[in-house]
């Protein structure tokens, strides 16, 4: 072939064998087959080059009811000190809407040490402890003391570490776990992630070592079931409320509502294939 072409073939072969597999996968998993290869454009994530495109800060500025639902889908990336990317989709959440909600840790408007992240900017990181033992991880929302906990995620990448680092939290018997057993609840999946206290109060926008990507779906209705919070005891009618998020017929979710499916495949729902 002629010598400019040959240059050319040889640049492009160069180009492909240096390119970053996580940002390649991403940009597929953002493309529509048929259509325009470049990934969606949208206000909430911006993409520069080597970087994988995040989730910013107008993403989690709004409401916590809808910041509960749109974090449905949504991937938290988790880096390891050894370098190694934890993976992981959203699949159930649970809002907590701050002072007049009384089941949330920030009821009444209390700002303590403890809860402090909850009424910092959207998109802040609080994590609490509970039993002394386990984690759980929250994201604030707007609203005063308002905050999203993440329930559950569907493993997507890293899960061999997943699983060393649930094995390493965990005092009884080591047993193989199933896939769906790595993040299946807010505990669980603090363990699966490597995420403790040092974690609270820290930007999702900003912090090096834990952020979050926007996934492929396109959700409708239809795919989200809405019904009540798990284990928020005696809250009169909060605990009755509809607070609780995750997509439906998913199997990385943590407690199932067969009657709320119910219902909703008799109104004629069908959750999207």
């Amino acid at each position: 072939m002629p010598r400019k072409r040959k240059l050319f073939a040889q640049l492009s072969a160069l180009q492909s064998n240096t390119s970053f597999p996580q940002i390649d996968a991403l940009e597929k998993l953002n493309t529509t087959p048929g259509a325009d290869p470049s990934p969606k454009s949208s206000k909430y994530f911006v993409i520069e080059k080597k970087h994988s495109p995040q989730l910013q800060a107008d993403f989690f500025n709004q409401p916590c009811v809808s910041l509960a639902k749109s974090l449905l889908g949504q991937i938290l990336v988790r880096k390891l000190p050894d370098g190694r990317e934890l993976w992981g989709r959203i699949v159930e959440t649970e809002a907590y809407l701050g002072g007049e909600d009384e089941a949330s840790h920030s009821k009444g408007g209390k700002q303590t040490q403890r809860n402090a992240a909850m009424f910092m900017k959207p998109g802040t990181l609080y994590v609490y402890q509970i039993y002394g033992i386990y984690f759980c991880m929250n994201v604030s929302s707007q609203g005063e003391g308002a905050a999203v906990l993440l329930r559950s995620l569907e493993p997507l990448q890293g899960l061999d570490a997943m699983r060393e680092l649930r094995r390493a939290s965990r005092k009884a018997p080591a047993k193989l776990l199933k896939d769906w057993q790595l993040c299946n609840g807010p505990s669980k999946l603090c363990q699966a992630f490597g995420i403790d206290k040092a974690f609270d109060q820290r930007d999702l926008t900003q912090d090096a070592a834990i952020s979050m990507v926007p996934g492929q779906d396109l959700l409708g209705e239809q795919d989200v079931v809405a019904t009540t919070r798990i284990g928020i005891g005696n809250r009169g009618e909060w605990a009755q409320k509809p607070l609780r998020f995750y997509l439906r017929g998913n199997k990385f979710v943590s407690v199932v509502d067969k009657k709320i499916e119910r219902e909703m495949a008799a109104r004629g729902h069908s959750p999207c294939s």
